[in-house]
């Protein structure tokens, strides 16, 4: 992992070290210093070569809406590099899923039980990703006076410090690369500072990703970086029991409510905008909890 980098323009800083983007052009004597990225129309699917010679990291790839990603990720193009928590079936069948339509996989097992030591392991398996998707993070239900110190702890660990983590640690290279995308998955209905009755401390989390997409806009926007958060609707995959769909159908009594392949190539084709960056998306048919 690299080490912080604190200075906010290319050249050097007072102890020598480089940084990120110091032989890069002076973006202000030029109409942009992004590289032109081909985006397909909004709505369009992503053409199959997009991604070709990038390497993408999806952290919970292997099931649900990530493993949907990890697969989508793969039909543009990109060699994937999926994680998986627990299950060595379902990874398997996701790297299956890939491969049997051409693409490029490798994947690994890893629990998470720490932030700091998570994001080294993750890193150490596949190093200097192209494009980063954090697709995990684990979920409580409660009212805030019943939370306690173990629960703010284990979920902000995860939602948000293993996220910026692993994001400070591949922005350097991204941004020296000049080349680089991140997706990061918020909560729903955490696309702007709200209340929440029963998911306060877990959705307090999510929403603090949109601080720090917009922060990695503004340090690697001008080097062809983008970073965004897409806020899924109450999604039914795999890890759902009968009473959470049950819930889910609750609140989408007209229409279904979003498939994990439809999240995922929504995930694809706001990566595949170069301009679209530091934006919160709410990809949930408007629902309201």
């Amino acid at each position: 992992m690299k080490s912080n980098k604190n200075s906010p323009e290319g050249g050097k800083s007072g102890a020598g070290e480089r940084i990120p983007g110091a032989n890069a052009p002076d973006v202000k004597a030029q109409k942009t210093g992004v590289p032109e990225t081909t985006s397909p129309g909004v709505g369009a699917r992503v053409p199959a070569g997009l991604f070709s010679g990038k390497k993408a990291l999806v952290v919970g790839g292997s099931g649900g809406i990530g493993g949907a990603l990890s697969r989508e990720l793969g039909r543009a193009g990109a060699e994937v590099w999926v994680h998986g928590a627990s299950s060595g079936e379902r990874l398997e069948k996701t790297l299956a899923d890939i491969r049997r339509n051409g693409g490029r996989a490798e994947g690994f097992l890893y629990a998470i039980d720490d932030p700091e030591t998570g994001a080294k392991a993750l890193l150490e398996r596949c190093p200097d990703p192209d494009i980063l998707v954090i697709a995990w993070g684990p979920f409580k239900q409660g009212a805030l006076e019943c939370m306690n110190a173990k629960d703010w702890i284990f979920l902000t660990n995860f939602n948000i410090i293993l996220p910026g983590i692993l994001i400070s640690s591949v922005l350097y290279d991204m941004i020296e690369k000049r080349w680089g995308r991140i997706l990061l998955f918020g909560g729903t209905d955490t696309a702007a500072i709200r209340g929440f009755t029963t998911s306060a401390v877990y959705s307090a989390a999510k929403t603090a990703l949109g601080v720090v997409a917009r922060s990695v806009a503004r340090r690697g926007g001008p080097f062809g970086v983008s970073c965004n958060v897409l806020c899924p609707g109450l999604t039914d995959t795999e890890y759902l029991d009968e009473e959470a769909r049950a819930y889910n159908r609750a609140h989408y009594p007209e229409i279904p409510g979003p498939n994990p392949e439809e999240l995922a190539r929504a995930g694809v084709e706001i990566m595949a905008h170069s301009r679209l960056n530091g934006a919160i998306i709410p990809v949930d048919g408007g629902v309201i909890l």
